[in-house]
This record gives structure tokens, sequence and C-alpha cells, in this order.
């Protein structure tokens, strides 16, 4: 019961982020580990958006890892992520999911560009 309250209320306020910021911000979701953050965050996804991708930075591939070496091009960026997870991503109708973001600090500082870019 208190598990499906709390899912509740994290998914209405990611609502609440999607409606009102327009992709201006990020959202960073912290917790318990193995609560059902990522899966609440898909299921987000899924229901919200055209499309998504989810990263899990504790599993990433290494060509994934690498787009994040140099993130001056995000044109080139967003095409190569889209290649290489096979997903078309459409500006503020796609997510992109950072999980365990703490493993990966090249992305965690590509957060700021990538929200800046839409």
């Amino acid at each position: 019961m208190i598990m499906r309250i709390f899912k509740r209320k994290l998914y209405e306020k990611l609502l609440d982020w999607k409606n009102n910021r327009s992709g201006r911000t990020a959202v960073l979701i912290e917790g318990a580990r193995r609560v059902g953050k990522s899966t609440l965050v898909r299921q987000f996804a899924q229901n919200e958006y055209e499309s998504y991708v989810m990263i899990d930075f504790s599993i990433v591939k290494k060509d994934i890892l690498e787009l994040f070496d140099s993130i001056a091009d995000l044109d080139y960026f967003f095409l190569q992520l889209q290649f290489r997870l096979g997903v078309s991503l459409k500006e503020r109708k796609s997510l992109i999911i950072f999980d365990e973001v703490q493993m990966c600090p090249k992305a965690r500082q590509a957060i700021k560009h990538l929200v800046a870019d839409g």
C-alpha cells in the first residue's frame, strides 16, 4: 500500500514536471536502491512520451559511453544515440533517462547542455 502511494505521488510529480517545465529542466530522482524508481520512470516514459531511451550506466555499452566524451556537437550526439539505440527521438516528445548516472561523471556534466538544447 505504501509503495503504491509513493509511486502514484512520484508519477504525479513527473507529470507536473512534464506539463509545467516544457523541457527546460532535468529531473533527478533519488532514493533507496531497488524500490522501483527505474521501473516507474520507464512506465512514465512509455505512457507519456512518443519515444524514450533509457541509458543504464551500470551496464552501458562502450559505444554509448563514448558519446559522452565530446558533447560539443549535440546534433551529432542525438543522431548517434538514435542510430545506436534504434530509437527515433523527437523534440519535446521524447524522453532521455539516465539511470545510475552517478557512475558516469561525463554524462552528469552533459545534462545541462542536453536540457539547454531541448
